[in-house]
């Protein structure tokens, strides 16, 4: 009676609905992406309301149901955060340390390198991978995998970073305001090198853009629909795409060369 109504055929109308069900499934797939990447970032402490929030701030147009349908769907479940307590002396770091970077910009290698931290399944366990790039050039020159996120994930980063570049002294080092940044032994082993700790300032998460873009980048064309049953797989996949992105893959902001050929042309 509907499709006399409406003068429509029973074959077109369930057509319609398959390709809306299509369309609203890809929706769902990009807007996963970013919820895995915001929940992974606040090393899975955060749920729907907080993810929504951080959506919302990154200029995503989304309801906390929907948002919490698909973290339920793919079993992003938050962890209970532990009791809260007064830290003086941490506080007190946090405040010593801003964001040195701000106003500077690299003008050759080795002067600035980011760092930052992100999340990578594995059998259905979470992995952890720490990143250090020159800023001027955008090449990674430093990373580590583990399966505890701490300071010796990304302290071994830096360790590798230096042991190739050879030069650490007057260098300046952002990461955000992750605990294993924060760390005594983390801070007292840039000091020892002669490295300008800089962070990100309070609820500034964009301070660190260059590291979230390249995180984006490498999950969108490394480990989207791919599954990784062993660490050494994830591992030989990390180090391909390294690879691939300091030798080969073209940079905008590089004026479309590789960050190998933007430090050899500079020099």
């Amino acid at each position: 009676m509907m499709f006399r109504l409406y003068d429509v055929s029973r074959t077109g109308y369930y057509s319609w609905r398959e390709r809306g069900a299509s369309r609203h499934s890809e929706r769902d797939g990009e807007l996963l992406g970013a919820i895995e990447r915001v929940f992974g970032k606040a090393d899975g402490l955060y749920g729907s309301p907080k993810v929504t929030h951080a959506l919302r701030e990154e200029g995503f147009v989304v309801g906390e149901n929907r948002v919490a349908r698909l973290m339920r769907e793919n079993e992003l479940v938050a962890r209970c955060a532990r009791i809260y307590r007064r830290h003086a002396g941490l506080n007190r770091f946090f405040g010593r340390i801003g964001n040195e970077i701000r106003d500077k910009e690299a003008t050759g290698p080795d002067q600035i390198w980011v760092g930052d931290v992100t999340y990578i399944e594995v059998n259905g366990v979470w992995r952890y991978l720490a990143m250090v790039m020159d800023l001027y050039s955008r090449k990674i020159v430093g990373w580590s995998l583990s399966r505890r996120r701490d300071v010796s994930l990304s302290l071994t980063a830096f360790k590798r970073a230096t042991r190739k570049r050879m030069s650490t002294s007057g260098l300046y080092f952002h990461s955000d305001r992750g605990a294993e940044y924060v760390a005594t032994k983390y801070q007292d082993w840039l000091k020892s090198q002669g490295v300008i700790q800089s962070m990100n300032r309070k609820g500034k998460m964009n301070d660190n853009a260059t590291m979230e873009s390249f995180f984006h980048n490498f999950k969108a064309e490394r480990l989207h629909r791919n599954e990784f049953m062993t660490d050494k797989e994830l591992r030989a996949t990390v180090s391909s795409y390294v690879s691939f992105y300091n030798a080969r893959r073209l940079h905008s902001s590089l004026g479309y060369i590789s960050p190998n050929a933007y430090e050899v042309k500079a020099a």
